[in-house]
């Protein structure tokens, strides 16, 4: 296998699916839309190309398998998401769907067969862009699926049980989709980086060791609103200026994290009916912590939140915190880590071992089976879920090369492991 030819189909195919569009003037791809119909019909006809066996679940998930004809064979998942966020990239998810096609392909033209079967998932959503329902496609597949999302309506009105069966895809049929773990031998997920570690480092490849959990807070600072003129600076109960106390002390607490390392963001703030001419009597804002431990993103959210209160409370204004969302960290499985660190450093390249800071199919995934993710560098910055994101052929080709070491090595434990259920 050429890894810079094998690359650049990889790149090709990326290129190709992103044609597909629900806004001319960018990449987005809401699930079932028009544009998300026409990717899915694309990865059909490519896995059919590369001598898998295509099918589409309840949920619209397209699925190809090639199978390895050993009677009870354990199956390696392998996929990512095809959906997007607005104004998305063209290889966020979708790298790691078009990569294990690509060297589907390759395996059914060698007539080389790994002693498991393999099966390539494109997971119809993942970003919740649509039904704000993350992790749509994988969560059935581990028994995670939050059944009332069916009932949820997009910005249109449109039920997301209608939007299903007027795509003829079967709402009832989604229990059905969960694995047999003892069929299973794990799942595997290459993904672009979105980030600018590796290139700043000139690495290719990173291989993932945990993915970060995340926990999110909405705040509301209550105080008085007052003429911006005639109120002294001392007789002040500004929301505003209080809540931006906040964000720095959330800043400060995550700068100051030591061993893993803890990200914090507030990504929205708003005073609430703000004027020019009127100090702030009420602001909100919301609070994303995150790290590849649960331990110290816990520890750095009571210190922010405790924070909080004591500037509150020496400004005199009043604070509220919802818990909105609140996500374990998910460890990759470690003598996988080891593996694919062997065949990225069996190319002549350092395994560069790092934590994800963003969620993916992996996570979900990673609470039913073994688990282990690839990273490849990102272009132009590091820049991702943007139409700026970029990635080479060569890297493309130097993480296909990986991944199929990585196949292998697991294709010589799997043969002294004894085959799994018969059907």
């Amino acid at each position: 296998m050429e890894t810079l030819s094998i690359g650049q189909e990889i790149i090709a195919a990326c290129e190709q699916l992103g044609r597909h569009s629900d806004d001319p003037d960018g990449l987005t791809v809401a699930y079932l839309s028009p544009a998300h119909r026409a990717v899915a019909a694309e990865l059909q006809e490519a896995m059919a190309a590369a001598g898998l066996t295509v099918t589409v679940d309840a949920l619209g998930n397209v699925l190809g398998r090639l199978a390895c004809g050993r009677t009870g064979a354990r199956t390696l998942i392998t996929g990512s998401h095809f959906d997007t966020v607005r104004n998305g990239g063209r290889f966020d998810g979708r790298l790691g769907i078009v990569l294990p096609i690509a060297l589907a392909r390759h395996l059914t033209e060698t007539g080389e067969r790994l002693p498991f079967d393999l099966e390539v998932i494109a997971f119809a959503e993942e970003e919740g862009l649509r039904y704000a329902s993350t992790f749509l496609g994988s969560s059935p597949l581990v028994g995670q699926f939050d059944a009332s999302v069916l009932e949820r309506s997009d910005a249109s009105g449109v039920r997301m049980r209608d939007a299903m069966k007027d795509a003829g895809l079967d709402p009832d049929g989604i229990a059905g989709l969960r694995r047999d773990p003892e069929r299973l031998l794990g799942y595997y997920e290459v993904h672009i980086e979105q980030g600018p570690v590796l290139l700043q480092a000139g690495e290719a490849l990173g291989v993932v060791t945990s993915i970060a959990g995340g926990v999110r807070h909405s705040c509301r600072v209550i105080g008085t609103a007052g003429h911006a003129g005639t109120v002294p600076m001392p007789l002040r109960h500004d929301a505003g200026t209080a809540a931006a106390e906040m964000v720095l002390a959330l800043e400060t607490r995550c700068r100051a994290a030591e061993g893993v390392a803890v990200v914090g963001t507030a990504g929205r703030f708003e005073v609430v009916r703000g004027a020019t001419n009127v100090i702030p009597g009420e602001c909100r804002f919301t609070i994303d912590l995150r790290a590849a431990e649960n331990g110290p993103r816990d520890r750095s959210l009571a210190d922010v939140l405790q924070a909080c209160r004591e500037i509150a409370a020496r400004r005199g204004v009043g604070f509220e915190s919802e818990l909105t969302m609140n996500v374990p960290a998910t460890p990759c499985t470690p003598a996988w880590v080891d593996a694919l660190a062997a065949a990225v450093t069996a190319l002549g390249l350092p395994a560069r071992r790092m934590p994800s800071g963003a969620g993916h199919d992996a996570m979900m995934m990673g609470r039913a089976m073994p688990m282990a993710m690839l990273f490849v560098r990102c272009g132009n910055g590091g820049v991702s879920h943007s139409p700026q994101e970029t990635m080479s052929a060569a890297d493309a080709g130097q993480a296909a090369a990986a991944t199929l070491g990585f196949w292998r090595s697991l294709g010589r434990s799997v043969r002294d492991l004894p085959a799994g259920p018969r059907e």
